[in-house]
């Protein structure tokens, strides 16, 4: 029983059984070949004969006819071609059979090959058949008188004779396993032990190499040999497999935290090949972080000022940090470079921050603080002179303390004003005030705000014209808030337009938006505080801004990007200016 454990004999058994297999496998397919092929040319014969048969028994069937002449013609066709026929009438009824007392049997409409007979015109169907106790191969004819269905003629040969023939092709395959496997067993059995051989060799040759000892020999001990070289194997793929999984364990936790971070990240050697570029350092350059590696650094990053800060990394050894503006757009970054000494010497990490957010937002900060305090100030200060000038005296007398009551209340309604612009502005920037949004047409709402405006105009000596095509699409938005835009705007452009001047509001459709422009002919804005105008409290110029508090133009920026619009300003100092801002086309009935 231990002999079979040998790899002789793993490999003798399964290659003798493979043997087996194609040689039962070819004599199944030769079996059902041969079968196919003789039932082919049975199916062939039949069909011939029963047309011979149809051919006679047409004006027996044509008549109607269903007398003793059918089974006389049966039977005569029967000894003709010895085989069993059998003519059935268009119902099922057997009008004529050769074997049997067509009396005594059953209706053959549901007969398989008559079925498709009279689907095809033609059938056939081998099966067992309990009128003669064998297997037979059936043949049926439709009898067509061309209108309509006479009945069917079918013929039928007992399959002994192929059964027979397949019989003994079984017992020749058989005959030819038994000798195969026994050759098999014999080839195989020399195969296996000559391959056994360099087997055991490769095995010995493994475990050293595994062991680290290539002057050791190293007798097997194992009654397998390939389980030796399997367990040799495996000991070499453990210890490499658990120092791969390790290293890609720890090279997808580096990927992940370099993908995640928002700095650029870049490492160099010594003599300033970009060696690994993350994500962000490829948005950082705009330089594929694949292709930046084996570049120089002044070639990925194009920044002198980086270059310069790695140059004195290298050479002090030490961190180093700054601070750069560069760029067309002015472009603010925060950079860091930090030597591997003691790791990997001469290399250098370079961690780049865009910084440019955090300064702008630093800049309206204290522009905020700075424009609120200044809009505060003079409101408050005027408050104070008032008080104090009624506190000296003023009070006493009707006229004059009515006069500055009127005053400061002035200045309390130029505060509250600018407290309920503050507190609808943070609204609006937190998402707290709900969009009533209909399908409405522009052109309503042009004509209403020209309207509107048009006393303010006529006063200051300014005309103001509305135009826009007839057939603009309506737009999807909220009425009440897309008025209070254009108000703004528009009570901005009289503001700013010297009498005589003029002021028109304009629509037009490009793609899928309706643009909304309000041109006028006015004083315009310079051309360093147009970047600046949609911010809070910002005034291009505090001379001509009059009592506003700044945050018309803040509103209406929030209020149309609500929308999912965008809003713009183009203008020339002296010459007027021109804002738009887009309202997104009504998708109702497409």
């Amino acid at each position: 029983m231990t002999g079979f454990r040998s790899i002789r004999w793993r490999i003798a058994i399964p290659y003798a059984l493979l043997i087996l297999i194609i040689l039962a496998g070819l004599g199944y397919y030769l079996s059902a070949r041969l079968r196919d092929a003789q039932l082919g040319e049975l199916e062939t014969r039949l069909e011939d004969q029963t047309r011979m048969i149809a051919e006679a028994a047409f004006p027996l069937l044509e008549s109607g006819d269903r007398g003793a002449a059918l089974d006389d013609l049966a039977d005569g066709w029967a000894e003709i071609l010895g085989s069993r026929v059998t003519i059935i009438a268009e119902d099922g009824i057997v009008l004529g059979e050769s074997h049997q007392d067509r009396s005594q049997m059953d209706n053959h409409l549901t007969r398989p090959e008559v079925v498709q007979a009279g689907e095809d015109g033609k059938g056939n169907s081998v099966r067992y058949s309990r009128t003669v106790g064998f297997s037979m191969l059936y043949s049926a004819l439709s009898v067509d008188s061309g209108q309509q269905n006479l009945g069917y003629i079918r013929v039928a040969l007992p399959l002994e004779e192929i059964e027979d023939s397949q019989l003994q092709l079984r017992q020749t395959i058989f005959a030819a396993m038994v000798v195969a496997a026994i050759l098999a067993i014999i080839l195989g059995v020399l195969i296996a032990e000559r391959t056994t051989l360099p087997l055991r060799s490769l095995s010995e040759s493994v475990s050293l190499l595994a062991d680290g000892d290539l002057n050791v020999r190293i007798v097997p001990t194992t009654r397998d040999e390939v389980g030796t070289l399997t367990r040799s194997i495996n000991t070499m793929t453990a210890r490499l497999q658990t120092q791969f999984v390790r290293l890609e364990d720890e090279r997808m936790k580096l990927a992940a935290v370099l993908n995640q971070m928002t700095d650029g990240v870049l490492m160099v050697d010594a003599q300033g090949a970009v060696l690994l570029m993350n994500s962000a350092g490829e948005d950082l350059f705009d330089y594929d972080h694949e292709l930046a590696v084996g570049r120089s650094l002044i070639e990925v990053v194009r920044y002198h000022q980086i270059v310069d800060l790695w140059e004195l990394c290298k050479s002090s050894g030490e961190v180093q940090s700054m601070e750069f503006e560069g760029g067309q757009a002015p472009t603010s970054f925060g950079v860091s470079a930090i030597p591997f000494a003691d790791t990997l010497e001469g290399n250098v990490l370079i961690l780049v921050r865009d910084l440019t957010q955090v300064r702008r937002l630093e800049t309206m900060r204290r522009d905020f603080i700075s424009n609120i305090s200044h809009e505060l100030r003079t409101p408050l200060a005027s408050l104070k002179a008032l008080v104090d000038t009624l506190v000296g005296g003023a009070i006493e007398d009707p006229a004059d303390a009515q006069h500055f009551l009127n005053q400061m209340d002035g200045e309390l309604d130029s505060l509250t004003q600018m407290v309920q612009e503050l507190f609808e502005l943070s609204r609006i920037e937190s998402g707290r005030v709900p969009l009533k949004r209909i399908d409405i047409d522009p052109g309503e709402l042009l004509n209403a705000a020209g309207s509107r405006i048009k006393i303010q105009a006529e006063r200051a000596g300014v005309m103001v014209s509305v135009s826009y095509p007839e057939d603009l699409p309506p737009v999807f938005a909220d009425p009440d808030r897309i008025s209070q835009v254009l108000g703004n705007l528009l009570h901005n452009a009289v503001k700013f337009t010297p009498e005589g001047g003029r002021i028109s509001l304009s629509a037009y459709q490009k793609v899928d938006r309706v643009i909304i422009k309000v041109e006028d002919t006015g004083v315009g804005i310079p051309a360093e505080g147009l970047p600046r105008i949609f911010e809070r409290f910002y005034k291009a110029d505090r001379s001509r801004s009059g009592g506003g508090t700044g945050l018309g133009l803040a509103i209406s920026r929030h209020l149309v990007e609500a929308h999912g619009g965008q809003i713009w300003a183009e203008s020339t100092e002296g010459r007027g200016s021109s804002f738009f801002f887009t309202l997104p086309v009504s998708h109702q009935g497409e």
